[in-house]
């Protein structure tokens, strides 16, 4: 995370948002912040149900939502720009003026939960 005093910006506003559509998707998500430490003192936001379904960061010039299965789900419209190359997680980093379709980012949210909830029980 960015210095608080950048806390009022677009990233900012940006991850707000993205915040609302993942509780939307799902409300049975749990919200947690992880991996506080002196030079990310606001820590890691993370999103949960049966399993991480997606982590939140604010970079200088991007906000970048990880999936760490990404690579298990199915992105036909592409939404995963980042973190491609990995054998699981896939990643969404949006750009200041970049904008991503609210219901395709929402049905890899589902997709995360049906993902983790199958591991969950076994399937």
């Amino acid at each position: 995370m960015e210095a608080s005093e950048e806390q009022d910006d677009w990233r900012s506003a940006t991850l707000a948002r993205l915040r609302e559509w993942i509780m939307e998707a799902d409300p049975g998500v749990v919200e947690e912040v992880k991996w506080r430490k002196p030079t990310n003192p606001d820590g890691v936001p993370v999103w949960s149900h049966d399993g991480i379904i997606c982590t939140g960061e604010t970079y200088k010039h991007h906000v970048k939502l990880t999936f760490p299965r990404g690579a298990s789900l199915e992105d036909p419209s592409h939404l995963f720009n980042a973190s491609l190359d990995g054998s699981r997680n896939r990643a969404i980093d949006i750009h200041e003026g970049e904008s991503i379709d609210e219901e395709l980012f929402k049905d890899l949210v589902r997709q995360a939960v049906a993902l983790n909830g199958a591991s969950r029980r076994g399937s």
